[in-house]
């Protein structure tokens, strides 16, 4: 099982507008079947730490690409693509195996 994480670094004081937009992109794929529900959160410019990233989070089974499954694009999903491009400075994205009771190394 895996982590899949979205970081989007955003234009000053987009923060909430780009996770709004990150948020339903996600329902969009959710809905669609490409990916398990997704987590977003963000920090604008009240709380400590870095600010104006956005970040999407699910798990997934498998690494793959919503793309290659030979499924339709998902036109609500593309023009909001779109949009959270327009907000964006720079994206990344980070995998996280989970360790899962079976992947665990007994300890003894």
């Amino acid at each position: 099982m895996y982590v899949i994480r979205r970081v989007y670094k955003v234009k000053p004081r987009a923060a909430r507008e780009a996770a709004s937009i990150v948020a339903r992109i996600g329902e969009l794929y959710h809905e669609a079947g490409r990916r398990s529900e997704v987590t977003v959160y963000f920090n604008g410019t009240t709380l400590p730490g870095e600010t104006d990233v956005v970040y999407m989070e699910w798990t997934d089974d498998a690494i793959r690409s919503p793309y290659g499954r030979g499924e339709p694009s998902i036109p609500e999903a593309a023009e909001l693509g779109a949009r959270l491009r327009e907000l964006t400075e720079d994206s990344w994205i980070e995998f996280f195996e989970m360790l899962t009771p079976e992947k665990a190394m007994e300890l003894g």
